[in-house]
């Protein structure tokens, strides 16, 4: 338990605090929504600081990130908790265990033994990822500054639900981010998820003014976010902050609480991706189904600059560059 960043102590107790966009007021003794932090005599805590509740190594293909350091294994770690409410979610014995006010689980493991965890591993990426990681602000803030001191790459897989100020703290550690944009309607954002899309897309956009490279991840849930409407509006609001980053249209599978919906046919994937092209998006990859679109291609000769099949990786680059024409291929390689 670590007394928290960026909260504000209001009267007879009250705290709000002012990590993320819900800027949840607390009382004594009660949690914010995230079910992570919480209030004890006027004081927010991190409840999940140096609980480390899951870790392992995996491709960083499986994050997912195409475009950064393709084929390298990540150290992923994760904490307890989420700031959103996802109907869906893939991960729900991480993200939703603790709320409103169960006890929290995980491993006693330091900042320092994470970075230990990661050499011994022979990964020189950590990964924040399974969970939301902007809600174990304070223990990530300091491993990741152990692991720049160590010449090592931070990134995060996360909803971009977080406020300015503190995003702006961890971008000079921060080496990428793939963000979930989980739909385009404020309706699905707040019956759904959870959460408010406008924050998210501020956030993106200062992701991207930060210099963070980033990656954008879309999980399509039939009947909720698939219409022909919303994936248009999302797809250019992407082509409008930059053609060039990738889209990763991913198919949804029964989970939670929309444990009774059918998988996303593939057709709805291959639709959506088709949208994205239209739009002029270069970059648009269709995954978590069987033979989908996850090949890197120069969108100038149309050579395969970068072969996926599964987690295997054939690269075509040179500097960064495709083999067959010089076309640059934007990304972290």
């Amino acid at each position: 338990m670590k007394e928290a960043l960026y909260y504000k102590q209001l009267n007879e107790g009250l705290v709000q605090c002012q990590l993320c966009p819900h800027f949840c007021t607390i009382f004594p003794g009660e949690r914010g929504k995230c079910g992570v932090r919480e209030n004890k005599s006027g004081k927010l805590f991190s409840l999940v600081y140096n609980r480390l509740a899951a870790k392992g190594i995996d491709p960083i293909e499986k994050k997912p990130f195409f475009h950064f350091h393709p084929g390298e294994p990540a150290f992923s770690i994760a904490t307890a908790g989420c700031n959103f409410f996802c109907q869906f979610c893939q991960n729900c014995g991480l993200s939703q265990e603790t709320k409103p006010d169960r006890p929290i689980f995980g491993e006693i493991v330091s900042p320092e033994h994470v970075i230990q965890l990661a050499k011994e591993s022979n990964c020189r990426i950590i990964s924040y990822t399974y969970a939301e990681p902007t809600i174990a602000f304070e223990y990530y803030l300091e491993i990741m500054e152990l692991a720049k001191k160590e010449g090592m790459l931070n990134t995060f897989v996360t909803n971009g639900f977080i406020n300015p100020e503190p995003l702006k703290q961890l971008a000079p550690l921060m080496d990428a981010a793939n963000i979930d944009l989980k739909g385009f309607s404020e309706d699905f954002y707040e019956k759904v998820v959870g959460g408010r899309l406008k924050p998210v897309l501020d956030s993106i956009r200062l992701y991207k003014k930060l210099g963070i490279w980033v990656e954008l991840t879309t999980l399509i849930v039939p009947g909720e976010n698939d219409s022909i409407d919303e994936l248009k509006k999302l797809s250019k609001f992407i082509a409008d902050l930059d053609k060039d980053t990738p889209w990763h249209i991913t198919r949804f599978y029964p989970m939670f609480k929309m444990s009774h919906l059918p998988p996303t046919p593939v057709e709805t994937l291959q639709k959506a991706a088709l949208l994205g092209k239209e739009t002029g998006l270069r970059y648009v990859y269709t995954g978590n189904v069987q033979g989908g679109q996850e090949d890197t291609i120069c969108p100038k000769c149309g050579a395969v600059a970068i072969k996926r099949n599964g987690f295997l990786i054939r690269s075509q680059l040179e500097n960064g560059k495709c083999k067959s024409c010089g076309t640059t291929i934007p990304g972290v390689f």
